[in-house]
């Protein structure tokens, strides 16, 4: 398990293109999407297939002529996303008259989105915090001024820009937005670093998946359960009920008889508890515990000399100052000269 996520961090931090293996180490990364119905990201995803085949070739002459021979039916594209770095398959219906899916493409490697720099702490009035970079959450994915390469390609540029104004492209992951800054990097702050924030790149900081699903707040619903049923269960009628209330069953009698209990007595009538019957023979699986933890409990207090309740207790130790001494008891029985009159 670890060589194997060794083997996953060393392709994705490896910069020589012949360290990586070619199959699904290149694809198509969509640049510009013109068809806003497609669910499909600039920048974070890259067309690693097409129609079941994996892509190995950069001519995109060939690219068109598979989509435009989908013309009237649906081609299916293989995306790999940088977000979570999760593969996922789309159908796309293809037009007739315009076969074409109004994407602009370009031949690179999946190692470029590993260029990332996670935004970690953010210290007040720092240039980071005057620009507006959220700790934890913002990830710096690059910069119109040109191509970040390797974990040095952002001090590299930060440093040529000391002094002067720096736009960058900023991802958050909790609004699933991509954002562009403008950040003034300067050593004069009071603090640390011309940027004042916290950097973390590598494997450990990749891009995770959106958080797509709403957090449900105070008060709210979690999880709807009005439908919920099993795979293998027959849908069941409305209720009517949103919730449920204990004690509105419609009968008394009602009770929920678990599958374990087939032979378990059937429930009280509503006259009232019939009177128990001693069972002769057989033992009950709580009577059969009973008498395993009793046996247990004997054999405890045998080994430790404890003294049950049905035993006498023991005399109490002497008084001080010799042995006690046993006084007579007095006579009850009267002279026979006394006449009880002195």
């Amino acid at each position: 398990m670890f060589n194997a996520l060794n083997r996953f961090i060393s392709r994705l931090d490896s910069d020589s293109p012949a360290q990586t293996p070619n199959h699904g180490a290149f694809g198509f990364q969509v640049l510009r999407n013109k068809t806003p119905e497609l669910a499909i990201e600039p920048w974070f995803d890259f067309i690693v297939g097409i129609n079941g085949r994996v892509i190995e070739d950069s001519d995109p002459s060939l690219f068109s002529q598979e989509v435009r021979n989908c013309a009237g039916s649906t081609v299916t594209l293989s995306l790999w996303s940088a977000k979570g770095q999760r593969p996922r398959t789309i159908h796309l219906p293809v037009p007739a008259n315009s076969p074409s899916l109004g994407l602009s493409l370009q031949w690179t490697s999946l190692s470029t989105v590993a260029n990332i720099w996670h935004i970690l702490d953010v210290p007040a009035n720092s240039p980071a915090d005057l620009a507006g970079l959220l700790p934890y959450s913002d990830y710096i994915l690059g910069t119109p001024e040109g191509v970040l390469h390797g974990e040095s390609g952002l001090g590299e540029l930060v440093e040529d820009h000391i002094g002067r104004p720096l736009r960058l492209y900023v991802y958050n992951n909790e609004y699933d937005v991509t954002r562009e800054i403008t950040i003034h990097p300067s050593r004069d702050w009071g603090g640390e670093g011309a940027l004042g924030c916290v950097l973390g790149y590598g494997a450990l900081h990749r891009l995770p998946a959106a958080l797509s699903e709403p957090v449900a707040g105070p008060g709210e619903t979690l999880f709807e359960t009005e439908n919920a049923r099993f795979s293998n269960e027959e849908l069941r009628p409305h209720s009517g009920a949103g919730y449920l209330v204990p004690g509105e069953a419609s009968e008394p009698t009602e009770f929920l008889v678990p599958a374990q209990l087939a032979n378990a007595a059937p429930p009280p009538p509503p006259g009232g508890i019939p009177s128990r019957k001693k069972r002769h023979g057989g033992h009950s699986p709580n009577r059969l515990m009973d008498d395993y933890f009793m046996e247990g409990e004997k054999k405890s207090r045998e080994i430790d000399y404890a003294p049950s309740a049905k035993t006498t207790p023991p005399p109490p130790p002497p008084k001080t100052g010799g042995p006690l001494k046993v006084m007579p008891a007095p006579s009850t029985e009267k002279d026979a000269d006394d006449s009880g009159v002195d």
